[in-house]
């Protein structure tokens, strides 16, 4: 009989990973902001992105994979723009820095961008693209993969990776509409959720080198990410793959292509991961409040639209993520029984208390 998930309220979980992370070598406002990021993934439904991260966090940082003190800073910069060197840190932290310089210059120059490089993994695109919304600003984010599973269109070679892009739009009465997608058909951290679950992924997430259908999670390693637009379309998703990268990585001098390093089976070498985040100003273009009002008529314009037989409901983007939210902060947040041995491993190595 398998076990059951355990709930764990968000508030448990933050502090559970910020002892951890303090225990590890981050001072306490470093891991507190790490901590308090990774549980908003487990708390929106980014379970692929949250505490799931942390015993491999763990192993980078014993390994000196992360730098657990940088000194994340501008080292070119322009009025509407920077590119920020994370100096080989935690993603979060310096993504959550760049994101508050993006929405900073665009309070004067209505729409700046910020790359990073020497960053890490930051945990979902969504968090970051996010935070211009509480300054009435639209939020971009784009990032290079930390492992490339996606070859060419037609090739075999992993030269690509999954390259996420997010969006985020300030509604008024409704709920802003938030984007966050994989260039592949489905990220590698839901993969990583599946085979922590014991469960198959669907046929069209992954293929085996002779175009096979892979659906065993565990075997991931020996097939490849099929793009955006499957095996009819791939070439859309794969365009887009190698556009994003060249955005987030190319431009602000991080990895792209072969330098990319793959933080799945590499522990110690520095990755140079490469993100960028930009915040547009809505003032800028015209008055807040129509703008959100002509949101909240769109997104109830969709909803309301006729539906197909057997369609119970037609959502936009974001809304799936703010029920687990909400579903989540009353319920608690499952932590399957893996997860659970695998992080009792983390913290009985540190001498911390497990999570309970």
């Amino acid at each position: 009989m398998s076990q059951p998930e355990i709930l764990v309220t968000f508030a448990r979980l933050k502090a559970f990973i910020a002892e951890a992370m303090t225990k590890l070598g981050l001072p306490e406002p470093d891991a507190l902001t790490a901590a308090t990021l990774m549980a908003q993934a487990d708390l929106q439904g980014s379970d692929g992105h949250g505490v799931t991260r942390l015993p491999q966090y763990a192993r980078r940082i014993k390994a000196g994979g992360f730098n657990v003190r940088p000194n994340i800073r501008v080292v070119r910069e322009q009025a509407s723009t920077a590119l920020l060197n994370g100096d080989n840190g935690m993603g979060h932290l310096v993504m959550k820095r760049a994101a508050e310089i993006a929405i900073e210059k665009a309070r004067t120059t209505g729409i700046a961008w910020v790359n990073s490089q020497f960053s890490n993994h930051a945990g979902p695109a969504s968090l970051y693209a996010s935070m211009p919304l509480d300054r009435d600003m639209i939020g971009l984010y784009f990032a290079v993969g930390n492992a490339n599973q996606l070859p060419p269109w037609g090739g075999l070679d992993m030269l690509l990776s999954t390259n996420p892009i997010a969006a985020a739009i300030p509604a008024g009465a409704e709920q802003p509409i938030v984007l966050d997608m994989a260039t592949t058909v489905a990220a590698y951290g839901k993969v990583k959720a599946k085979a922590l679950r014991g469960e198959t992924m669907p046929e069209g997430w992954m293929i085996d080198r002779e175009g096979k259908p892979l659906i065993d999670p565990k075997r991931a390693d020996e097939g490849m990410l099929l793009p955006l637009g499957g095996m009819e379309a791939g070439y859309k998703g794969y365009g887009l793959a190698i556009i994003i990268g060249l955005l987030a990585g190319t431009l602000g001098g991080a990895a792209m292509g072969r330098d990319v390093i793959d933080f799945n089976h590499d522990d110690d070498s520095v990755t140079n991961t490469g993100q960028a985040i930009a915040a547009i100003n809505i003032a800028a273009f015209g008055d807040v409040v129509t703008f959100k009002a002509s949101v909240d008529a769109l997104v109830r314009d969709i909803r309301n639209s006729e539906r197909m037989p057997g369609v119970n409901r037609i959502s936009v983007p974001g809304e799936r993520s703010h029920a687990t939210r909400e579903a989540r902060r009353r319920d608690g947040i499952p932590i399957p029984p893996a997860l659970m041995r695998g992080l009792a491993q983390v913290t009985d190595d540190l001498g911390t208390a497990r999570l309970r």
